[in-house]
């Protein structure tokens, strides 16, 4: 049996300590703001992150360079005999391309996967990657198997402020505007490769409801899985813990079935566009392999 690294970055939510943690490798995201280079993870903090948003610096995001991948793969073939890189979807960055064209180049040590996840999603399909590895199987094989689940998962966000989507033009300024007048707070999905509008609410306490009938809806109709037995469920949050605890509780209430929900802070990357306060609860259908 050959030894596997699984790499990806940090647009999972993996911290540096987790990574090591769970013995994974992880790409820390480069963020330009106000024309200086921060690493997510390294001289980033979430904290840090948010104090600069709300200052109204100018923040836009980038990928890993490409010496800092070929470095990492370079090391760790010291030591592994394959690599299964996972990195954000290739609808949202050309890391999946960039990443997959170096690869050309490693003599079919590096598996690429285009895993068409990001943030709590992405971060299954590396402890998959890695449960995978221990149980035997191959670098092939476990790119072939996150791949043909890649889809099998939904995301659906609230977002507290519209003052990002529109910074980020996403939204005009006109409905913006309007959507701010109308205190909406809008619901966005991520099914695969993009963020995308999923509903319009008035309330808070309205859009929780729209976010927990959604995954009902997913588990009876899309997974036909009413009681989620083969179903993993998680959220996340930007900024605001506390709003963030209160959720889950009625997340908890709402599906009494999962003894578990883990939480976790959405990586950087969706968080620069959709501002602080943003809750979001996700399922993600287990992969048969490691179904006990």
């Amino acid at each position: 049996m050959g030894k596997i690294a699984v790499v990806s970055d940090s647009n999972s939510g993996i911290t540096p300590q987790e990574a090591k943690e769970l013995g994974v490798y992880i790409l820390p995201m480069p963020f330009f703001i106000n024309q200086e280079t921060y690493y997510e993870g390294e001289n980033l903090t979430q904290e840090q992150f948010y104090e600069k948003l709300k200052d109204g610096c100018d923040i836009s995001t980038s990928m890993p360079s490409v010496a800092s991948v070929t470095d990492l793969w370079e090391e760790l073939l010291k030591e592994y005999d394959e690599i299964v890189h996972i990195p954000m979807s290739s609808g949202l960055s050309s890391s999946f391309e960039t990443a997959h064209m170096l690869a050309n180049d490693y003599e079919g040590k590096v598996f690429v996967v285009n895993n068409q996840r990001i943030s709590v999603t992405q971060r299954l399909s590396v402890t998959d990657a890695k449960e995978l590895a221990d149980m035997g199987k191959s670098a092939s094989e476990i790119k072939e198997i996150l791949e043909r689940e890649k889809l099998e998962s939904s995301i659906y966000i609230m977002v507290d402020t519209l003052t990002y989507l529109k910074k980020g033009g996403r939204i005009t300024p006109a409905a913006a505007a309007l959507g701010t007048l109308l205190r909406l707070k809008p619901v966005l999905q991520i099914q695969g490769e993009k963020l995308d509008a999923f509903a319009k609410a008035r309330t808070v306490k309205q859009a929780k409801t729209i976010m927990m009938d959604a995954i009902k809806n997913d588990f009876a109709n899309r997974f036909l899985d009413p009681e989620g037995k083969n179903m993993r469920l998680s959220m996340a949050y930007t900024y605001d813990l506390d709003a963030a605890e209160a959720f889950r509780k009625e997340v908890r209430q709402a599906f009494p079935n999962f003894d578990e929900i883990p939480m976790d802070p959405l990586s950087l990357s969706v968080s620069c566009h959709i501002g602080p306060g943003a809750l979001a609860v996700t399922c993600t259908k287990k992969i048969p392999e490691l179904m006990s």
